[in-house]
């Protein structure tokens, strides 16, 4: 896989996620950062086209985040920039979108119906420059293949009340969703979980680097 690291500039960077995930990849891949939360109503944001809704969701996000900053402040000439990364994931089974499960009775169908089957995957980054103004998008897609899931495993999740928190209810890192994994698969690759947990490192350094290029006169 291609890497893109940024280039050797001085500059600041704002996750627009209280994800749990999100967090932990973004360390992982060796940033320091700032938590900011969105709070969008995510359901009243329609499309039928999993890739459009993805991105409109990781536009209003931005758009949410930036409407609580004094914004002038981060295009001052003598600051250095500042990047917001916000991003969206669905999953899409049989052709329909899933997006997080609203009662345990919706979980559990979602839940059902991977077992032994797969679904897909589409995700969107998007970073902004605060400072120029400009924003930077992408997807990211991935498919997952599961072994058959126990009755008794897909209640001790709906139990635990997490699948809640994510789209389709998929929690590909929980142990006890981890040994029924199949496979992952991106881009004809196997092994692409951070894709499937939201936020996919590779898109995202190359965005984080498209948005640190100087700009074109």
């Amino acid at each position: 896989m291609d890497s893109h690291p940024p280039p050797r500039t001085s500059f600041k960077l704002i996750l627009g996620s209280s994800s749990v995930a999100r967090k932990h990849i973004l360390a992982e891949m060796g940033y320091e950062f700032q938590v900011m939360s969105a709070d969008i109503d995510e359901k009243g944001i329609r499309r039928e086209n999993p890739d459009e809704l993805v991105m409109v969701l990781a536009e209003a996000k931005a758009d949410a985040i930036i409407s609580r900053m004094n914004i002038s402040d981060y295009g001052k000439e003598d600051t250095e920039p500042t990047l917001l990364i916000t991003s969206d994931i669905v999953v899409v089974h049989e052709g329909i979108i899933r997006e997080k499960p609203s009662s345990k009775e919706e979980a559990r169908q979602f839940l059902k119906g991977y077992s032994g089957g797969h679904v897909s995957t589409v995700g969107s980054v998007l970073v902004a420059n605060l400072k120029t103004g400009r924003r930077y998008g992408g997807l990211d897609k991935a498919e997952v293949y599961f072994h058959d899931i126990p009755d008794e495993i897909i209640e001790n999740l709906i139990d635990e009340g997490i699948v809640f928190n994510v789209a389709g209810g998929l929690l590909l890192e929980h142990p006890l969703t981890l040994p029924f994994v199949e496979a992952v698969v991106r881009f004809l690759q196997i092994g692409a979980s951070d894709s499937v947990m939201g936020l996919p490192k590779a898109l995202t350094e190359k965005l984080i680097h498209e948005a640190l290029l100087p700009q074109s006169s």
